[in-house]
């Protein structure tokens, strides 16, 4: 070309150049091209005006996914959108790659794209060469994907910030991988340093409380909310002289400074230095940007899941009470474990309230639900049953007056149908004689570990759930702790988990308590491991990763030998003792009954002594409910040394009329209650008491497996059998 004459038209210098122009609009989905760009991509070399299936097809699939990554990069960053694309033939054949560049605008309003850009043929690259490396090859693709998925899988994993951070610095990116990382946070009007890795702690004090305005580029990525990327020191210094000194002394020789942003606000900067010249390809920003997007989710997660453990921590605090001061002659252990899921407190609780004359009041319960509904309730409802117990009622009162209230509480409900119920266990304790008065509402029963290691659950007399019928009745029931025994009350996360019921749930709690021989700490921490593993300590240790249900537990030992509450070695004493009422409108109570006794002698030789002492208690107690109005007390007791043990068993009622031996007929489907007792019994008697009577059989221990029933002995004490 001469001097003077025009210059040529560009459509013309572009194919002189071998570059196609198209131009694409996502709002009608049309792609122009020139004849250039036409035949690059496979089709007759003319101008055409094609659809976007019709440009797709001729496209490897994962590229045409790579070209909408790229073009959103590009506008996030106000960049240049840059890709490889790989031309396939109608066989899907690879025909030729080329290179894409365009300036995208995005219209925020119709979330539509325009493009104008430049097609080119480029040869594949030399795997090895630094092309090679920087180019988006086949190989370096998979390479790409799979370092994402493992980079969001191990971020996804992180629980909190320190673990964001670590997985964070433990990334290898494919190609290319930083030697430094740092993410920067926001406080007020200055940046943070949340955390770093490859630069020595006290290095980093000068990024600490640094103002947003300064000329530094991590502030103006989070000012800005776009990325920064730093090829060179010299690029560096240029750009931000200011702050070069404090880069410097590290010797990096490239840095990428991208935006965490989360919600479309950015919440901090994540540095990427690195200590060999970095490009920063479109394809190498695309990953940076995908993981820095990555990072921010889990840090956002991690942050909230850290807040949330602290509100956690702060309302279990709140809310749970402290046992208080020592009880002379008691020990007093408890634990409360959240539930795994959600905020991680739920409705379980248990509370310890002082009484006058020196007795206190023993509170478990669970509200039903698992969130902060439910944690609201049972505050309220605790705070309702300290009041109760301080106006001086009884335990039966008091769960009738907070049945009342928490019915009250729950019906003003928006929804009807959301309200909820609790279950409660309440005990006035006299540690000076042992006295346990309770009332139950919907409750688990007690357990009683006796001082010679039996465990037994306690049947109490109950009424429904509070909440349920404002105007329910809740019988009281009195037992005594001998010395040496443990009481354990619990909600029933702690029994039914793992797939067991109430029965296979006590069966595995027994077999803790029956062989433990620490002391009541170590006893608590016994029973919950076993159902969730490790705990770190009372009331808000973590167990396991996921809790089906919370757990409260209280532990109450009256002083002794056996209980466990001192230093002193378990020390095993022949006592056992229960006592059971039942009324006369709960004949099913005798079934309850004769599992207690059972239970009370779990380790007795004989099989048929055993059958003869459960079979005389259902006679004695059914002759209580059939032939008086009165209900009946059972107290059962187990004396003495292995191979010398008696079982003495007594049921009083308030019954006048003293029962009488008869001759039934042949035919008589009644009258052999006292025959049964006599034959059966190796002692028995029937002893008046002011106001009543009781009944009273005694069995002695034989060693022999299978000793002659029935010995017929003679009966003794105030009654002679007529």
């Amino acid at each position: 070309m001469r001097t003077g004459d025009p210059l040529p038209e560009v459509g013309d210098v572009l194919t002189a150049l071998a570059t196609g122009l198209w131009h694409w609009n996502t709002a009608t989905g049309e792609v122009r091209v020139d004849a250039e760009a036409a035949r690059l991509l496979g089709l007759p070399a003319e101008r055409a005006l094609l659809t976007e299936a019709q440009v797709r097809a001729r496209l490897h699939p994962v590229d045409w996914n790579e070209i909408t990554g790229v073009v959103q990069l590009a506008v996030a960053e106000g960049t240049l959108a840059e890709v490889r694309i790989r031309i396939m033939d109608e066989q899907g054949h690879l025909v030729r790659v080329v290179r894409s560049r365009s300036k995208p605008s995005f219209d925020p309003v119709r979330k539509t794209y325009e493009l104008t850009g430049t097609l080119q043929e480029v040869a594949e690259p030399t795997p090895g060469t630094p092309a090679g490396r920087s180019a988006v090859t086949g190989e370096w693709r998979r390479s790409r994907e799979a370092f994402l998925l493992d980079a969001g899988r191990a971020l996804a994993e992180a629980r909190s910030t320190e673990e964001v951070l670590r997985v964070a610095a433990g990334l290898s990116m494919p190609g290319f991988s930083p030697d430094g990382l740092a993410v920067f946070g926001v406080s007020g009007d200055r940046l943070t340093v949340v955390g770093h890795h490859g630069q020595p702690h006290s290095d980093m004090n000068s990024f600490v409380n640094m103002p947003l305005d300064t000329d530094y580029p991590a502030a103006e990525v989070v000012r800005t909310g776009r990325a920064v990327y730093l090829s060179s020191p010299e690029q560096y210094r240029s750009r931000y002289p200011l702050t070069w000194p404090l880069a410097e002394r590290y010797g990096r020789r490239s840095w990428a400074f991208l935006p965490l942003t989360v919600a479309g606000r950015p919440m901090g900067a994540w540095m990427a230095a690195f200590a060999y010249p970095v490009a920063f390809t479109p394809d190498e920003r695309s990953v940076l940007t995908t993981v820095a997007r990555m990072l921010a989710q889990a840090l956002s997660r991690a942050g909230a899941a850290e807040t949330q453990r602290e509100l956690t921590d702060g309302l279990q605090r709140s809310m749970l009470p402290v046992l208080g001061p020592e009880i002379p002659g008691m020990g007093i252990a408890a634990r409360y474990v959240p539930t795994g899921g959600g905020l991680q407190v739920g409705g379980d609780w248990y509370d310890m309230i002082p009484l006058p004359g020196g007795r206190f009041a023993l509170v478990i319960g669970d509200v039903q639900g698992h969130d902060v509904r439910a944690a609201g309730l049972m505050g309220q409802l605790r705070i309702a049953l300290r009041a109760y117990a301080a106006e001086g009622h009884r335990p039966d009162a008091v769960l009738a007056r907070a049945s009342h209230f928490f019915h009250g509480l729950t019906a003003s409900e928006d929804d009807p149908g959301a309200m909820r119920f609790a279950t409660c266990y309440y005990a006035e304790v006299d540690p000076t004689t042992g006295t346990v008065e309770s009332a139950r509402a919907g409750h688990l029963d007690p357990v009683v570990r006796m001082a010679d290691g039996t465990a037994l659950i306690r049947a109490t007399a109950g009424g429904l759930p509070l909440g349920i019928d404002p105007d329910s009745d809740y019988p009281t029931t009195r037992l005594a702790l001998e010395p040496g025994d443990t009481l354990m009350l619990c909600t029933d996360g702690l029994v039914e988990t793992g797939g067991h019921d109430l029965h296979s749930g006590w069966d595995r709690l027994r077999v803790i308590l029956e062989r433990h021989e620490g002391d009541l700490e170590e006893l608590a921490d016994a029973l919950v491991q076993a159902v969730h593993g490790p705990s770190s300590h009372h009331t808000t240790g973590p167990l396991a990763d996921r809790r089906e249900d919370d757990i409260a537990l209280l532990l109450l030992c009256r002083q002794g030998e056996g209980c466990g509450c001192g230093d002193s070695p378990v020390i095993r004493t022949p006592v056992r003792r229960t006592m059971l009422t039942v009324a006369q409108a709960e004949p099913e109570r005798i079934a309850t009954a004769r599992q207690h006794l059972r239970d009370l002698l779990h380790d007795w030789p004989s099989a048929d002594q055993l059958d003869a002492a459960v079979l005389l208690l259902s006679e004695m107690l059914t002759n209580v409910l059939v032939h008086t109005d009165a209900d009946a007390l059972l107290v059962a007791e187990v004396t003495g040394e292995p191979g010398e043990r008696r079982i003495r068993v007594e049921v009083t009622d308030s019954g006048d009329d003293l029962p009488h031996k008869r001759r039934p007929g042949e035919m008589a489907s009644s009258g052999r209650g006292l025959m049964l007792v006599e034959m059966l019994a190796d002692a028995w008697g029937v002893a008046p008491r002011g106001e009543g009577k009781s009944i009273w059989y005694e069995v002695y221990e034989s060693t022999d497996p299978d000793p002659d029933a029935g010995r017929g002995g003679a009966p003794e004490g105030d009654f002679e059998p007529a």
